[in-house]
C-alpha cells in the first residue's frame, strides 16, 4: 500500500517532481564537477607550479660562514665544504621518492680562471659548473635524469645547451650582451695549471646572476678545481602540499601519531627531513618565496572549489524547499483526508520522504553523470588535461542529494504535521 500511495504520486503530480529532480541534478552536477577538480587541483597545481623552479635548497653543513649574492656561493673552492655527487641516486629511495621532479648540483668557480675573448680579457667572471641533462644511477638499478631542464624551466636558451661531459658552455645573456660574445665562438680558459678551449653553444638568459656568468658542465668545473665528484649546492624540485598547523611543529616534539602522519604526507618540511636522512651531513632549506607562493595559491584555489560547492549544494536545496512548500499546499486535502483515516504525522512524513529519496537518487545518478562532463571539460581548459572520473566520488554525490532533498523537505513537512483534517475537509 506504501509503495502503491508513492508510485501514484509520482503519476498524479510529474511537473513537480520534475522540478525537484531538476534542481538535484544540477546541484549535484556542479558538486560533482567541483569536488572532481577540486581532488585533482592539488597536484595539477603543484606540477604547474614547477615550473616557477625548485623550492628546495640543499647545502654541507659546514663551519666556515658562505659567502651568497643572489644565490651564488662566492666562497673560493679550497674553502667550506662540499657534497658528493655519488650520493645524488638516494633521493629516488626516500619515501617520497616519486614527488621529486628533479635535482640538479651546482659548482661556482669565483673569477678564479682568466677568459680570453677575440684577443681580450674577461675579469671577474663566474664559472659555473652544473647539470643540463645528466643520467643519476639509483641504488634500485635503474636511472633518473635530471638537471636544469627539471629544476629550472623557466631559464630562456637561444641556441643550445652543452652536452654534459663534453668541453663547451653557454654564457648568460647580460655578459654576452655587454662583451658582444656570440653563439659559435670560443672561449679561452686559463687557469694556473690547465687551458681549455670553449665553443659557445647557447645565451641563456635568467634574470638572476647567472646572466653575468658563464655555464660549463659540472664534471669539467670538477676536473678544474680538483674537487672530482663534489660540487656544492644543489636545487630539488619537489611535489609538495601547502603547510598547516601540524606541518611547523617540530618533528622532535610529535607523539609516534603526529610523526607518522607528518612523515606520510608531502610537507616541504617532510621531504626536507627524509632527503636530510639519505644526504647527512646537510642543511636542507625551502626557498620561502615560492615555497610560501604555492602554498597561498595551492588553499585558497581549494577554498575557492569548496565554497563554489557548497553553494550549490545551498541553491539545490533552496530549490528543494520551495518546490516541497508548493507541493504540500497543493496536497493538503489529501494530507487531511490521509489524518482523518488515522494516518500519523511519522506516515505523513515517511510519504512524502520516500518520495524525495526517490527524485535524489534518480538526480544525484544524472547530476553525476552530467558533472564528470563538467569536470572533464574544466580541466581541459584551466589545466589542458582533462581531469580523470572519480568513481569514488558517486557514493558521496548520492548522500549529498539525499542530504539535501530531505533537509529542504523538513520545513514543508513541519508545516504539514499541524494540518488538522476537519477543517480541511470543510474546505476552510
Amino acid at each position: 500500500m506504501f509503495a502503491r500511495l508513492v508510485a501514484e504520486s509520482f503519476a498524479r503530480n510529474p511537473r513537480r517532481k520534475l522540478l525537484t529532480a531538476a534542481a538535484l541534478v544540477l546541484g549535484m552536477a556542479a558538486a560533482t564537477a567541483t569536488l572532481t577538480v577540486a581532488l585533482d587541483v592539488g597536484d595539477r597545481l603543484a606540477r604547474e607550479f614547477r615550473s616557477f623552479g625548485a623550492n628546495l635548497l640543499v647545502e654541507p653543513q659546514s663551519d666556515t660562514l658562505p659567502l651568497e649574492f643572489g644565490g651564488v656561493d662566492y666562497r673560493p673552492v679550497d674553502q667550506g665544504a662540499f657534497l658528493s655527487e655519488t650520493d645524488l641516486g638516494w633521493l629516488k629511495t626516500i619515501f617520497w621518492r616519486h614527488n621529486i621532479v628533479g635535482f640538479t648540483p651546482f659548482l661556482y668557480l669565483p673569477g678564479q680562471m682568466t677568459i680570453e675573448h677575440r684577443g681580450g680579457k674577461l675579469s671577474q667572471v663566474t664559472l659555473i659548473g652544473t647539470w643540463h641533462q645528466h643520467a643519476v644511477p639509483v641504488p634500485d638499478g635503474s636511472t633518473f635524469t635530471t638537471g636544469l631542464s627539471a629544476t629550472h624551466p623557466w631559464w630562456k636558451i637561444r641556441g643550445q645547451w652543452f652536452s654534459d661531459g663534453k668541453d663547451s658552455c653557454v654564457v648568460g645573456a647580460a655578459l654576452a650582451a655587454r662583451e658582444g660574445i656570440s653563439i659559435g665562438e670560443v672561449l679561452e680558459l686559463h687557469g694556473s695549471s690547465s687551458a681549455l678551449s670553449l665553443p659557445v653553444t647557447g645565451i641563456v638568459s635568467t634574470g638572476q646572476e647567472e646572466d653575468q656568468a658563464v655555464l660549463i658542465p659540472l664534471s669539467l668545473a670538477q676536473d678544474l678545481t680538483g674537487q672530482r665528484g663534489r660540487f656544492r649546492q644543489l636545487y630539488v624540485s619537489a611535489l609538495t602540499k601547502p603547510e598547516d598547523a601540524s606541518s611547523q611543529k617540530d618533528p622532535a616534539t610529535m607523539t609516534p601519531i603526529e610523526y607518522d602522519r607528518w612523515f606520510c604526507s608531502p610537507y616541504i618540511s617532510s621531504i626536507s627531513h627524509q632527503i636530510q636522512q639519505v644526504l647527512p651531513g646537510t642543511d636542507v632549506r625551502p626557498i620561502r618565496r615560492v615555497a610560501e607562493t604555492e602554498g597561498r595559491i595551492l588553499t585558497r584555489v581549494g577554498a575557492l572549489l569548496w565554497l563554489v560547492t557548497l553553494a550549490a549544494l545551498v541553491a539545490a536545496g533552496l530549490a528543494v524547499a520551495a518546490t516541497s512548500a508548493t507541493t504540500v499546499l497543493e496536497r493538503r486535502v489529501e494530507v487531511g483526508l490521509m489524518k482523518a483515516l488515522g494516518a500519523t504525522n511519522g506516515l505523513v512524513a515517511a510519504l512524502f520522504l520516500a518520495e524525495q529519496l526517490m527524485l535524489a537518487v534518480a538526480g544525484g545518478g544524472i547530476g553525476f553523470l552530467l558533472g564528470l562532463g563538467l569536470a572533464r571539460a574544466f580541466g581541459e581548459s584551466i589545466f589542458g588535461v582533462p581531469s580523470a572520473p572519480r568513481v569514488i566520488l558517486l557514493p558521496v554525490i548520492l548522500a549529498l542529494a539525499a542530504l539535501v532533498a530531505l533537509t529542504g523537505s523538513l520545513v514543508p513537512l513541519r508545516r504539514a504535521s499541524h494540518f488538522q483534517p476537519a477543517p480541511i475537509l470543510r474546505g476552510e
